[in-house]
């Protein structure tokens, strides 16, 4: 049996799937986390903790919040580097910032001294799973998995897949897409905690035959993800059509080729129409939300209440390198504003769900997302009191948990990260 570790901390999560995360929380003011090995043990009041396992050694973090790990559906590893780099909106940011960054990678070296910064990024800011998009060359991919697989990380991604608009060299073809896929799948999927996603880019950089190709993995590998993005911005919608003529809409591009399922995951979603909105429903297909990158690079503003009445899993998602920031407290803040912007009311509740628990259901990831006993000890500890405004604020009334969690998506950054734990261990520790 292993050792047992207890947390005292205030302690929140969701531990079930739900539609009110307003409601239908867990909320522990003095409570304790109790760790065995990789999994939670329990979970209670410090009196009830105490009582039940009255020799228990206990790390007295009081005053501070204990939530599960957070989960970002949708980043770009690669683009780490080149974070927060100036001008331009989607297409011409990729030909000017992305291609030339992610033609480095073609280095398995390169990619692997990017892959651990990448990840460090990551756990000092509280994410503990990712979906992360690799580059076209199946190292980078090999990279990634093999960091995450060393901490026993659940991880999802893929190599991209682009055989035409984009430069010759950063460019596959249907074939070595397919077969390269393939190879990592066999190696990778479902090895320890790690998952493969299928991921062409984007409609405009795959040809039918490359699409057609991924589709058949899709029928080959039936656990698997996928990856892509959808109507993000304007020009690129304008340049699907071209494309794909025949094709309803954007979406449909991906439907016809059998890329659309439970397990798709579209980055954005702003610019849909509603027979889209239906089709999104009907599968059960799920949007990664990336406020940050929306407004970084002008796309649009995101309209959770469609996806809402349609009944669209929805995601958050911090988009890095378009998105300015690893910090998923402050990419909720950020989608509370997009909402403000349409009039539409962001509860702090939601916005975390929609970053544990909700991520964790939407991708069939029941090991994760919450603080259930029996699941993954992957959890973070907050300090809602980080430095002098924070503290200040803070202090100046009797805070709600809402409220410590809502004044955090405003103000917090990595010093408001304590600790992050993945599998029972701790991955990062404010010095």
């Amino acid at each position: 049996m292993a050792e047992l570790k207890a947390i005292r901390a205030s302690i929140l999560h969701f531990p079930n799937s739900t539609t009110s995360p307003e409601q239908d929380f867990e909320y522990f003011a003095d409570g304790i986390l109790v760790i065995e090995g990789e999994r939670i043990k329990a979970i209670g009041s410090t009196a009830d903790i105490q009582s039940e396992f009255p020799t228990l050694t206990v790390q007295d973090h009081s005053g501070k919040l204990l939530i599960p790990g957070l989960i970002d559906t949708h980043l770009h590893f690669p683009q780490t580097e080149m974070i927060a780099s100036y001008g331009e909106q989607l297409l011409e940011w990729l030909q000017n910032y992305t291609f030339p960054t992610e033609r480095k990678f073609a280095n398995p070296q390169y990619a692997q001294f990017i892959a651990d910064k990448f990840l460090n990024q990551l756990w000092s800011n509280g994410t503990t799973t990712a979906l992360a998009y690799a580059t076209v060359h199946q190292c980078s991919a090999e990279s990634l998995f093999s960091a995450a697989y060393e901490k026993n990380m659940q991880l999802i991604t893929g190599k991209v897949c682009m055989d035409r608009n984009s430069p010759e060299w950063l460019s596959d073809t249907a074939e070595s897409a397919q077969k390269e896929s393939a190879q990592l799948i066999e190696k990778w999927h479902n090895k320890g905690r790690l998952k493969y996603a299928i991921t062409p880019r984007f409609a405009p950089t795959s040809t039918p035959e490359q699409l057609t190709a991924l589709g058949e993995l899709v029928k080959s590998y039936d656990d698997v993800y996928v990856q892509t993005h959808l109507s993000e911005n304007k020009d690129e919608i304008e340049w699907v059509k071209a494309l794909y003529p025949d094709s309803r809409d954007y979406l449909h591009v991906y439907e016809q080729y059998g890329l659309v399922n439970e397990r798709t995951v579209f980055g954005h979603c702003i610019h849909l129409e509603e027979h889209t909105w239906e089709q999104l429903g009907a599968h059960q297909s799920i949007i990664a939300f990336c406020p940050r990158s929306n407004l970084f690079l002008g796309s649009g503003l995101f309209d959770i209440e469609q996806a809402q009445r349609y009944k669209v899993p929805v995601t958050l998602a911090s988009d890095v390198g378009a998105g300015d920031s690893f910090n998923m407290l402050r990419t909720q803040g950020e989608a509370y504003k997009v909402c403000q912007l349409q009039s539409i009311t962001l509860h702090p509740y939601k916005g975390l769900y929609m970053m544990t628990q909700g991520s964790a259901s939407a991708l069939g990831l029941p090991d994760i997302g919450n603080l259930n006993p029996g699941t993954m000890a992957d959890f973070v500890l907050l300090n809602p009191s980080f430095n002098e405004l924070s503290e200040l604020r803070m202090q100046s009334r009797e805070n709600t948990p809402e409220d410590t969690l809502f004044a955090l998506s405003m103000l917090g950054d990595e010093r408001s990260i304590q600790s992050t734990w993945i599998a029972g261990q701790p991955v990062y520790q404010q010095n």
